[in-house]
């Protein structure tokens, strides 16, 4: 990358997880990061068999990186879902490591998807397994985003702990 070069995008692949008491979203990007699109929904509630999953998701599509939602209230601050969400990323970086692993800002993505879902004619009952895929586009479309502007990776990084 040249000095007259600062917003370029690096070239790879994302995976993006919002990660919920039940449920875990999971998307992906095009290589370019243009596009991002639904993976699959992944049980949340077996924390275990959930990572070893993502893990499995993250050696089929050898992601540069993976963002990780983090649930902050309206006025920016953390609660103990962030706390939760926090802790499942660190414990997941040391699983997918050298993987980096980077926790992105997540304020208002499920409600934003659950809007267009519904907009789009998608019932609640039948939106539930998807809305958490839609939420984790979102996500990785805002760090994807992020990065065009800025030119630096998105959010902050998570440090693996041995």
């Amino acid at each position: 990358m040249s000095d007259d070069d600062t917003n370029a995008m690096r070239r790879g692949r994302r995976l993006a997880i919002d990660v919920g008491d039940a449920r875990i979203g999971v998307a992906s990007c095009d290589p370019d990061g243009i596009l991002a699109t639904p993976v699959e929904t992944v049980p949340g509630r077996d924390v275990p068999a959930a990572q070893r999953r993502l893990k499995q998701l993250v050696d089929e599509y050898e992601p540069i990186e993976v963002v990780v939602g983090l649930p902050r209230s309206l006025k920016g601050g953390e609660g103990p879902a962030a706390t939760k969400v926090r802790d499942f990323a660190q414990q997941f970086a040391g699983l997918i490591a050298p993987v980096p692993v980077r926790l992105v800002d997540e304020r208002m993505t499920t409600v934003t998807a659950s809007q267009g879902l519904r907009a789009s004619g998608v019932k609640s009952k039948k939106g539930r397994s998807v809305i958490d895929q839609v939420a984790a586009v979102i996500i990785l479309q805002q760090a994807l985003e992020s990065e065009r502007v800025s030119g630096k990776a998105p959010g902050e990084g998570v440090e693996v702990v041995i």
